[in-house]
């Protein structure tokens, strides 16, 4: 099985040289569970940052509970799932290795230095 281009579950959202977004969605293809990656490069080096809606365990407990969680513990329970086929986790991983060196090698030509 080789990497797909373009990539079965990763859709490109924008790329602006030393940073590119993606997001990458779930098989079951509900938008509450795609996550986003943005994959950076600065001055403190290469950052792969993973965002998603976090959900509560609604179905199991009530509101009542969570607010009471959050009074006592400081803290809500959350959670985000993504499922992906063998494919979309091939091309996640290879889209993952390929922004990492595009944003390196576009931050080294930028800066004219090696990182």
């Amino acid at each position: 099985m080789k990497a797909q281009k373009p990539a079965e579950g990763i859709l490109t959202r924008k790329d602006w040289g030393d940073s590119k977004s993606y997001v990458v969605t779930c098989e079951c293809c509900s938008d509450d569970h795609s996550h986003n990656v943005w994959v950076e490069s600065d001055e403190s080096g290469i950052t792969v940052n993973t965002y998603t809606n976090q959900k509560t365990n609604f179905w199991s407990k009530t509101r009542w509970h969570h607010i009471w969680n959050l009074l006592t513990n400081g803290y809500v329970e959350y959670e985000a799932s993504i499922i992906m086929s063998q494919q979309q986790a091939l091309n996640y991983a290879e889209t993952l290795k390929h922004a990492i060196l595009d944003v390196k090698q576009f931050r080294e030509n930028k800066d004219g230095t090696a990182q």
